[in-house]
């Protein structure tokens, strides 16, 4: 299977019985990164992390106690 990087547009081969690939053959919302894109994103994330001004801001749900 033959997929794309939807970041820096490079062209990679998956094999077809992996997990990634029928992830991206049944959801075709997923997106696809390269090793390359994925490292480089990883390693920025950390480095905003490591700033201490890094928030995730989680949704308040209320608690149903009959669910």
């Amino acid at each position: 299977m033959q997929v794309k990087c939807t970041l820096c547009d490079k062209i990679d081969s998956l094999q077809d019985n992996t997990k990634e690939a029928k992830k991206l053959r049944n959801r075709r919302t997923y997106m696809y990164l390269c090793p390359d894109c994925r490292e480089r994103i990883d390693k920025k994330t950390k480095e905003r992390h490591a700033t201490g001004r890094f928030y995730l801001f989680e949704e308040n749900k209320q608690h149903d106690p009959f669910i």
